[in-house]
């Protein structure tokens, strides 16, 4: 027997999120097997039990999750204004899939493409301190008093940022620098390079949540279920 509580089971089917599912029930807009049923505590059998939404029968929608090597010039949205080419238009799916965060239009690497709102909010929400790892290219070398500095913190916009940590990939060549970050600040890496006058000339991410870029830049691969369980036993709440 598959059980769960009734408002995730309303979010599962992609109707609305767990909080509005609640606004439902107290509604008096659910039924489970022609029962209405009001109470938020309520637990259904996915497997056998009928669940009625104004009469109207409900049915979980199929998850997908797709990680991406997101190439350069490709915009990290579902659609764009400019008519450019965007991630999604790389998958072909019947389902309707959107991106985990996002990534610059020239930073390759990484993306995570799911319908999944929760498994979303799960990997983008601050609190969690979901790991990032880059890999990143300078337009000069950087010493190791700026290489502490950005592990120590600096200033962006007003509010401080740090990396977790940081590293040369090769000790003779210090444009080259791997860091790990917690933070998804739109232009994070960038800017945070910026506030010491360094320019990023190349960026890519090498791994997101532990999920590490195993396939060529613009493939894309299904993701395990060890992935996932992975993902939701280490960050999940």
């Amino acid at each position: 027997m598959a059980t769960m509580r009734l408002n995730k089971f309303i979010s599962d089917c992609g109707v609305t999120s767990r909080r509005k599912a609640e606004e439902l029930i107290l509604q008096g807009r659910l039924s489970v097997n022609d029962k209405i049923v009001m109470e938020l505590s309520q637990k259904i059998d996915t497997e056998k039990d009928i669940v009625l939404l104004d009469g109207e029968k409900l049915r979980p929608k199929r998850h997908v999750y797709f990680l991406l090597n997101k190439p350069k010039g490709v915009v990290t949205t579902t659609d764009d204004e400019k008519n450019r080419k965007t991630v999604i238009d790389l998958i072909k799916t019947k389902e309707k899939i959107f991106p985990v965060g996002r990534l610059d239009y020239d930073t390759t690497g990484v993306l995570i493409l799911t319908n999944d709102g929760e498994f979303s909010n799960m990997l983008t929400h601050p609190k969690n301190n979901i790991p990032r790892e880059y890999e990143v290219k300078l337009d000069k070398p950087l010493t190791d008093d700026d290489k502490e500095k950005l592990c120590t913190g600096v200033y962006i916009k007003g509010k401080k940022g740090k990396f977790i940590k940081a590293v040369f990939s090769n000790k003779k060549d210090k444009k080259h620098v791997i860091v790990t970050a917690v933070e998804g600040r739109n232009h994070f890496v960038k800017n945070m390079f910026g506030a010491l006058s360094y320019t990023v000339i190349a960026l890519n991410r090498k791994s997101f949540a532990g999920i590490v870029c195993n396939i060529p830049v613009g493939m894309h691969r299904v993701l395990t279920r060890e992935e996932i369980s992975g993902v939701i036993q280490n960050y999940g709440n």
